[in-house]
């Protein structure tokens, strides 16, 4: 068992450093050894020595044209109007790349060569001594330092080297990873999911980061929640690779061993790091090799990766760790952070007015997903407690500006024509993209309003008027003129189970004892429309069993359903289809996209409008159930 208590909340540069002292005090080599490979071979690798030109290039005086090689003396007076006479005793025909002739010092180009009946070469003009000349050296000189060590070869580094007069490089061979994942409830990928089992995607995502950073990897089988099990296969790793990975177990429960195995091993340098998420993280040494004990979580995992992984190997090979480029963004919304840790947050970014916006991404440890649509990474130090909505952050790029720079911002309520919408832009441009954030759509209204997104996504009921939408837009964009354009008409209702056991026929069923319900949360214009049947109803929102759970999407609310965690919520009626649910109907309603009335010509937007006129899109939209596409893409203000 660990004697070292669980967690120490060690901040991550304390731990980075914390960690690279046990590993020097344990003997772990400080870099990788070096080997001999041909230049075909070096690119991704590190120099180990420094390459030093063994011949100049060019190694002549070469014709940087197609032309004439001449002497520039001779062209002396040259113009338009006294042209110079070359006889053909007086120049040579040369191409690129040729040895600059024996006495000749200078090219004309082809293009402004005229020849008289004679072959003499008519000039029009002076020449400079070495014009369109590549000289000796030009490149790089004989014994002048190439490249130097710790350089991570290029395609055209290795270029480079082989005109200097390499053939071969020293390099750091490539760091071993050994991933190591453990669990008894986790399986192999491709296994039929069940309650209680976990595939083993964090094995197949490490080594993968691995195999990114340079490194060759590999995996050993699943090992069960065993410390003797766990303590021979590290052992067995230690002795085959540069760090070995162990996933899972380096928390507090039970079955969390990796601390325990790791102390009675060797070195436990660290138990718990101050960042969120990837809280629990184990680092050490065993046999004079770097041990990393990663979150469960893959997010956690992912990060732990990043933080503490990538530098160690970089370091290995002698090189310095790969650093994304950073720019400066508006957040989209208010973003709350616990002082204490330094929280890794995921954002989509896009360019709003020529701001750059970021709209953050679910935090939960476990949403794997929100890594493969980030953008960009915002770190909140510890110190800090958040950020307001429309504060400028610096954001480390996880993806390319100009394609961030072609991203449709779409905040305000989740529907599922517009994932449907982002996979068809994507297809038919894939340097376009439609980003949703789902805030709900007062939430989309007031970004809107503060210049944090180009479209709005709305379908909020006044239950005054019974209008969607245009009131709310009077009241949040007052004095603003505001196009709003129709996506569609949807059925919402009630998302139950299959069958619909508890027998739910309405909204008033919400209220029998046992009913369990979950709401979409505060500003969604699903939950305005439950609010307002409650009140035509005389029922009290505090009557219905779980109206204060919330989930952000349709599909998470019938994903719940579906779970059997909970009987009904309501929803639109393609989501239950897409889990295979029953629907009890309530209300059709419009989904309206809400812009600012120049952003129509916006070039960024311009991929939708199209979209919206397809008779093939119109078609899936459709297919998917409960929608109406009769109206989609008129303008009705």
């Amino acid at each position: 068992m660990a004697t070292t208590p669980f967690i120490h909340d060690v901040p991550a540069a304390e731990a980075l450093a914390a960690w690279r002292a046990a590993c020097e005090a344990a003997g772990c080599p400080r870099r990788v050894e070096a080997v001999r490979l041909g230049l075909q071979e070096a690119v991704g690798r590190v120099t180990a020595e420094p390459v030093w030109a063994t011949r100049s290039s060019p190694s002549f005086d070469a014709a940087a044209m197609d032309g004439i090689a001449i002497r520039a003396a001779h062209t002396i007076g040259a113009s338009e109007s006294t042209p110079v006479l070359l006889d053909p005793a007086d120049y040579v025909v040369v191409d690129t790349g040729d040895p600059l002739p024996e006495g000749f010092d200078a090219v004309v180009m082809r293009e402004d060569v005229h020849y008289d009946d004679r072959r003499r070469a008519e000039l029009r003009g002076a020449v400079v001594p070495y014009q369109h000349v590549r000289l000796i050296g030009e490149d790089v000189s004989a014994n002048e330092l190439l490249l130097p060590e710790g350089h991570r070869l290029r395609p055209v580094d290795v270029a480079a080297a082989a005109a200097a007069g390499a053939v071969d490089v020293l390099v750091r061979r490539r760091p071993v990873v050994a991933v190591l994942p453990t669990g008894d409830e986790i399986r192999p990928v491709g296994t039929e999911p069940a309650p209680g089992v976990i595939l083993d995607t964090n094995s197949l995502m490490l080594a993968a980061q691995a195999e990114a950073a340079g490194c060759q990897a590999w995996r050993s089988d699943i090992l069960p929640d065993d410390p003797e099990t766990i303590a021979a296969a590290v052992r067995d790793a230690a002795a085959r690779a540069d760090l070995v990975i162990i996933g899972a177990g380096s928390s507090a429960g039970r079955d969390d061993h990796t601390a325990g195995v790791v102390e009675r091993l060797g070195t436990l340098a660290v138990h718990g790091v101050a960042v969120r998420p990837g809280h629990p993280v184990v680092l050490g040494a065993v046999d004079g090799t770097p041990v990393l004990g990663a979150p469960g979580y893959p997010v956690s995992a992912a990060l732990t990766f990043d933080i503490f992984a990538a530098p160690l190997v970089a370091a290995l090979e002698g090189a310095a760790p790969a650093e994304p480029p950073r720019v400066r963004a508006r957040l989209a919304r208010k973003l709350a952070s616990r002082m204490g840790m330094d929280d890794w947050i995921r954002v989509r970014l896009g360019r709003v007015g020529g701001d750059l916006v970021a709209t953050p991404l679910p935090r939960g440890a476990g949403v794997l997903t929100s890594l493969v649509r980030a953008d960009g990474l915002l770190v909140v130090p510890a110190a800090l407690e958040g950020h307001h909505a429309g504060e400028e952050v610096e954001i480390g790029l996880l993806r390319g500006v100009g394609e961030i720079d072609r991203t449709i911002l779409a905040v305000g309520s989740h529907d599922l024509v517009l994932d449907l919408a982002a996979s068809q832009i994507r297809a038919a441009d894939p340097g376009a993209t439609l980003a949703s954030s789902n805030v709900g759509s007062l939430g989309g209204l007031v970004a809107l309003r503060d210049g944090l997104c180009h479209v709005a996504g709305s379908h909020l009921l006044d239950p005054e008027s019974g209008e969607y939408t245009l009131p709310y837009i009077d009241r949040v964009l007052t004095g603003r003129d505001i196009a709003v354009v129709r996506l569609v008409h949807r059925e919402q209702g009630l998302i139950v189970a299959a069958g619909n056991p508890v027998g739910i026929t309405g909204i008033e069923d919400l209220t029998r004892p046992g009913v369990r319900y979950v709401n979409r949360q505060r500003g969604a214009g699903t939950r305005v429309l439950l609010d307002h049947e409650l009140c035509r109803r005389g029922i009290a929102p505090e009557s219905l069993s779980g109206y204060t759970r919330e989930e952000h999407t349709h599909l998470a609310v019938a994903a719940a359903i579906a779970a059997d965690r909970v009987d009904a919520g309501l929803g639109v009626l393609a989501a239950a289809r897409a889990f295979g649910l029953d629907f009890v109907p309530v209300t059709r309603e419009p989904y309206d996209l809400v812009l600012a009335a120049e952003t129509l010509d916006d070039p960024i937007t311009a991929p939708l409008w199209p979209l919206l006129a397809d008779p093939t899109f119109r078609s899936a939209v459709e297919a998917l159930g409960g929608y109406g596409t009769e109206d989609m893409g008129r303008r009705i203000r």
